[in-house]
């Protein structure tokens, strides 16, 4: 961020930022210790995602939703993400739960219709076509006093438990995978480049994360402890470059 204080546009972004990947104050639920279950998508009985899943979109709605459905693909349902000069995330809530050593995050998505013009480097190119991101509540001790007071500010304006670190992977136009950096708007935002490019277009590819190393590995210089996970999320987004993309993502699912 490039200074202490946030008024009006200001904090409109980071609102859209962390409340679009935040979790819902009505969805705050105590911590438990068995692995929470995500819904899945394959097992839905109409078009619209289960719950708890739900779309998220930027406060005041200025900014068209990206489109979220169900469709049968290959025998399978499937999420169908796409984005159209549009932001919103479907955010599944979690109780709070922190994930042993090991534990991954699976998914396998496909990216049909690439999004052109993007780069994550810069405010202006700020997309992704499709995007699973896992949001954390660590503890604001762990953040520069800049970032905590913004934060603090940004939840005060909500009114909602806005993540204090976020981790997404991303298949991207450009950037290598394995690629990290932070978010163009906000360090709270980490990203992770996990496909790249169009060579994969139309094929299905999956994923397997190491949630408690990759953590270490994007936010290890604030926190040498992984904190509770409260969220999980799917996403695309292409309202920096006006363009449209379209993808598919399966089941996410949490598992040893």
């Amino acid at each position: 961020m490039q200074s202490t204080t946030l008024t009006g546009a200001g904090l409109v972004l980071l609102l859209g930022l962390l409340g679009l990947l935040g979790l819902l104050a009505a969805s705050a639920v105590p911590a438990q210790t068995q692995v929470p279950a995500l819904a899945p998508f394959s097992s839905a009985s109409g078009d619209q995602p289960p719950a708890p899943w739900r779309v998220v979109g930027v406060p005041g709605g200025k900014i068209p939703l990206t489109s979220y459905a169900l469709a049968d693909i290959e025998g399978r349902k499937v999420l169908r993400v796409e984005a159209i000069k549009s932001y919103g995330n479907l955010v599944h809530p979690l109780p709070a739960w922190v994930p042993d050593a090991g534990f991954r995050l699976r998914w396998r998505w496909r990216l049909d219709e690439p999004l052109r013009g993007a780069d994550l480097r810069r405010r202006g190119g700020d997309d992704s076509p499709l995007k699973v991101c896992a949001l954390f509540d660590m503890p604001l001790d762990k953040l520069g006093l800049i970032e905590r007071n913004l934060l603090r500010l940004a939840r005060a304006a909500s009114g909602e438990k806005l993540p204090s670190a976020t981790l997404c992977y991303v298949w991207d136009s450009a950037l290598v995978p394995g690629t990290l950096l932070s978010n163009a708007y906000t360090t709270r935002v980490r990203i992770i480049v996990v496909n790249s490019g169009e060579q994969r277009l139309g094929q299905w590819v999956s994923h397997e994360r190491d949630l408690a190393a990759d953590f270490k590995r994007a936010f290890g210089e604030e926190s040498d402890t992984l904190p509770p996970l409260q969220a999980v999320l799917v996403g695309g987004d292409a309202d920096s470059t006006g363009g449209r993309s379209l993808g598919w993502v399966g089941d996410v699912t949490l598992s040893p």
